[in-house]
């Protein structure tokens, strides 16, 4: 939900009434709006009752805010700077949260000791967006591009290390669980048997072995 805002900001920043010449803008968050409206519309498939009709009314209400932003932008502000300004500092707001939204689980990964779930692709692929925005940015000049995307290098350095720092105990909890599943079968192997002594005393040989 904080992408979608942040890629329905960012093309409301790049329409040419408001920021000339942001082809680039536009065409990027277009496409990112229209992917991240496929994954909203797959939760809300496959999602129930309650949380299906909030994820929704959170997408209306996204579109209208950002449709009021737009309309009063162009009615009321006269000047290309201004608008830039009003929208930009929106898109500042709104890209700062997109990029913060994994702070949760960072703060999960740092109570858990385990990277599970923050996928070292999703870190790698954020850190070197923010870093070519911020550098298409800076050659432009372009505050409001700047500040979101340099914030956003600053998060994907911070998952990276937590990604470096947990990996080997990731690895250890994993290989825990396989082990502890594995002797649980073998458990059961030994519990469904229990009618053949012979097999049981087979069994729990091979087991006090290992």
């Amino acid at each position: 939900m904080a992408t979608l805002l942040n890629c329905m900001m960012w093309v409301a920043y790049g329409l040419p009434a408001v920021h000339p010449h942001s082809m680039l803008v536009i065409t990027i968050n277009g496409s990112g709006l229209v992917i991240e409206l496929a994954y909203v519309l797959l939760f809300v498939i496959y999602s129930r009752g309650a949380q299906r009709a909030r994820v929704a009314s959170a997408v209306v209400a996204e579109t209208v805010f950002v449709g009021a932003v737009a309309l009063l932008v162009l009615m009321l502000a006269h000047t290309h700077e201004r608008r830039s300004m009003i929208v930009g500092i929106l898109c500042v707001c709104f890209g700062t949260m997109m990029y913060a939204a994994p702070l949760s689980v960072m703060k999960m990964v740092i109570q858990t000791k385990s990277v599970e779930y923050m996928p070292l692709t999703l870190s790698l692929v954020s850190f070197f967006n923010g870093l070519c925005w911020t550098a298409y940015a800076l050659i432009r000049f372009d505050p409001y591009i700047t500040i979101p995307n340099g914030l956003g290098v600053m998060f994907a350095v911070a998952q990276l290390v937590l990604y470096a720092v947990y990996y080997k105990s990731t690895q250890r909890q994993i290989a825990d669980r396989k082990r502890k599943v594995a002797e649980t079968g073998m458990t059961e192997v030994v519990v469904v048997n229990a009618e053949g002594n012979n097999k049981v005393g087979s069994i729990n040989h091979e087991i006090q072995i290992n």
